[in-house]
């Protein structure tokens, strides 16, 4: 199965998101699967030590290391974007 078609892991990644950037004022419902994460449309006011904070609970939570920021910028874009980059390794 392709990441972007797993509702249970995507709904994973948003309460992930919301829990450890410290956005209670989100529900999973209001990340759309498509919008770019770290982008004024999310809503989210994502910034670099949300990032850091993704970054080390993908590495807990999924056992994927990513450290170099480059590699964050291309995996880290969208839920469905994660989603099949999680699946696939």
């Amino acid at each position: 199965m392709i990441g972007s078609q797993d509702e249970a892991l995507k709904l994973r990644l948003k309460k992930m998101i919301i829990e450890e950037c410290e956005k209670d004022e989100f529900a999973a419902d209001d990340i759309s699967d498509d919008v770019l994460l770290f982008s004024p449309e999310s809503g989210l006011d994502l910034d670099s030590v949300d990032a850091l904070q993704l970054s080390m609970s993908l590495q807990a939570q999924f056992n994927v290391r990513l450290t170099d920021p480059k590699e964050f910028r291309r995996v880290v874009t969208t839920i469905n974007g994660l989603a099949d980059y999680l699946q696939a390794e």
